[in-house]
Formats: C-alpha cells, sequence, structure tokens
C-alpha cells in the first residue's frame, strides 16, 4: 500500500511541476506549483516524515504560493503574444532536453539504488533537536541560497508584470 500511495503522489507532484513549465497563465502555473508541492508532502508523509510535510505545507504552500498569487494578481499580469523563436532559445531547449535524455538514461544504465537495513540505520529525522542542529549548521547555506532564489523569482515577477510607460515612442 505504501508503495502504491509512493506513486500516486510521484506521478501527483511530475504531472503538476511539468504543469507549471507548461502553462501560459500565471495563476494557472502557481496553481499547478500549490499542487506540486502538496504531492511532495504527500510523499513526505509516506515516508513518514511528517515535521517536513507539515513545514512544506505550511511555509510553501500556504506562504510562498499565495504570495506569488497576490503578487501576480495585483500587477494584473496578462499573457502577451508570444515572441517568435529565436535561435539562442532554441539551442537552450534542445540542450535542455538533451540534458534531461542523459539524465534518464544514466538513471536506467546504473539501475535502483541499494535501500539500506532500516536495523543498522539510525533515525535522523527522529529527533527534533537533530533535525533543527543540522538545519542551522549543516544545511544553513542551502536553506540561505533557496530563501534567496526565492527573493529572486519574486522580484522577477515584479519587473516582468511592470508595464512602462513611454517605450513605445523609443521603438
Amino acid at each position: 500500500m505504501a508503495d502504491l500511495l509512493f506513486n500516486l503522489f510521484a506521478v501527483l507532484t511530475l504531472v503538476a511541476a511539468a504543469g507549471v513549465v507548461i502553462n501560459r497563465n500565471a495563476v494557472n502555473a502557481a496553481m499547478c506549483l500549490l499542487l506540486s508541492l502538496v504531492g511532495v508532502a504527500g510523499l513526505f508523509v509516506v515516508l513518514d516524515a511528517y515535521l517536513l510535510a507539515f513545514l512544506l505545507l505550511l511555509v510553501y504552500a500556504g506562504a510562498i504560493v499565495a504570495l506569488f498569487l497576490f503578487i501576480v494578481m495585483l500587477l494584473d499580469a496578462k499573457g502577451d503574444v508570444p515572441a517568435p523563436v529565436r535561435k539562442i532559445p532554441l539551442l537552450a531547449r534542445i540542450m535542455a532536453l538533451v540534458l534531461v535524455i542523459a539524465g534518464i538514461s544514466s538513471f536506467f544504465a546504473r539501475g535502483q539504488l541499494p535501500s539500506p537495513d532500516p536495523a543498522t540505520t539510525p533515525a535522523l529525522g527522529a529527533s527534533l533537536k537533530l533535525y533543527a542542529y543540522q538545519l542551522f549548521t549543516v544545511y544553513l547555506l542551502p536553506v540561505q541560497i533557496l530563501g534567496f532564489l526565492l527573493l529572486i523569482a519574486m522580484i522577477g515577477v515584479i519587473v516582468l508584470s511592470k508595464k512602462f510607460e513611454g517605450l513605445d515612442d523609443i521603438k
């Protein structure tokens, strides 16, 4: 039963993440992001990491996605007519596709990772004190970088949706 739930949440997460990338409407993309985060939280619950699931839903789904939605709705971002595909974005798309195919093929070439013996493996996430210690010592830099990237994304949404007056005279 746990394997079935894990697979269902994994498929939900992947489909919703693809919806974030594919959607042209910013509000629908943010809703797909919310659904993707709910899928990741479900994966955490299946893996018995209840604290991580709760924090993910509380911080990211509850605050960050709501903030993105409010910014997009406040700035009244409307989708413009898509620009014609140029050579540089086309090259970037081809390179990204090649990297994804290389990653998937290397994953299947190596096979599955060996699962550790649960009897000999200590439960690292079982203690909240140990988790907090690792979060604020070992993983402090990745958490700070992630927060900075979210700030950059939020500023990017504001800049991209801002209407500039007077630029029509320059063209």
